[in-house]
């Protein structure tokens, strides 16, 4: 394993009790240049991962409290007036910078939400007509609140489809919350973590995660997990090319963090409730229902014959 990987692990690890296969995910994503959806309800330590990683890794981090009066321009930036020098002078905003914290993101309306659409999608910002590159690497982490309706706008499913992965944190067991209480009991604050990696070093393992092998059978297995969420009774609408992508560059990066060059069927099983879940168009009264999208990408696994032979 990348000596890098497990330093920001290790960092996530003196914040964060449990929740490895969440870190994996989440590091497997920024690993591929996508962005992530923590989904879950409050207490549970989404906005504390967030910035567990975010400072492990010595390039800019903003926060952006995501409110109903939030408007596009308070995250891209504005052109303003400058009285001395007589011309507009653009002020950029929080989401020029390279890990971005998308705090209740529901809670901003349809028209705010849809601002980060070309910075996810593009890496850059449109603003009078004028383009602005966004700084690389960039990762938004955006965060909501499932269970809660009063005051929010959900996600529209083009904006769900930009998101990679859609994470929740694993439930502590018995031992794991009293270890939270023994760490945390005394002071909660937010302990000081050392970054352990740069800019570069990040856009270095991106290449060379990029690289990971992933054999022909195993590209036609994801294929058919694709198929197959599209042949479900519940679904109106499947994972399509984008859901496909996600899950092969996923995998790649799973694999790598995991020590290995070559990716094996596990890696696309575990994945693929993350990747998949959030893209199927439910019909009927479950639209909105997460769990039952798991549930459905669990069966099309269960229903998909797992391919086997040498992987490395």
């Amino acid at each position: 394993m990348n000596s890098k990987i497990t330093a920001i692990k290790e960092n996530i690890g003196k914040v964060i009790v449990g929740n490895e296969t969440t870190a994996d995910c989440l590091l497997s994503v920024l690993l591929c240049g996508g962005h992530c959806l923590l989904e879950d309800v409050p207490g549970t330590g989404k906005t504390v991962l967030a910035k567990a990683l975010a400072a492990s890794i010595n390039i800019p981090f903003r926060r952006i409290q995501f409110t109903p009066d939030l408007l596009p321009s308070d995250i891209t930036g504005i052109y303003y007036f400058n009285k001395k020098t007589e011309e507009f002078i653009f002020r950029p905003g929080p989401v020029f910078a390279g890990i971005i914290l998308g705090d209740e993101i529901n809670r901003a309306t349809p028209r705010t939400q849809s601002a980060l659409l070309e910075c996810m999608a593009e890496r850059q910002v449109t603003i009078e007509g004028e383009t602005h590159r966004l700084s690389s690497p960039f990762f938004v982490i955006a965060t909501q609140n499932p269970i809660e309706s009063s005051g929010t706008f959900p996600l529209p499913e083009a904006q769900l489809d930009r998101f990679m992965m859609k994470l929740s944190m694993e439930k502590p067991d018995r031992s794991q919350s009293l270890d939270i209480l023994n760490r945390y009991g005394d002071d909660s604050s937010f302990p000081d973590i050392a970054g352990v990696c740069s800019a570069e070093d990040i856009l270095i393992m991106q290449k060379e995660a990029s690289e990971t092998h992933v054999s022909e059978v195993l590209k036609n297995y994801i294929l058919d997990i694709i198929d197959n969420t599209g042949k479900q009774s519940e679904v109106s609408g499947g994972a399509g090319t984008r859901g496909a992508l996600d899950l092969l560059h996923s995998a790649k990066a799973y694999a790598y963090i995991s020590g290995r060059d070559y990716v094996v069927p596990e890696d696309i099983k575990l994945l693929a409730p993350y990747v998949l879940s959030h893209r199927l168009i439910l019909s009927g009264s479950s639209k909105w229902n997460s769990v039952q999208s798991e549930g459905i990408v669990k069966r099309v696994l269960d229903g998909t014959a797992v391919p086997t032979e040498r992987w490395n």
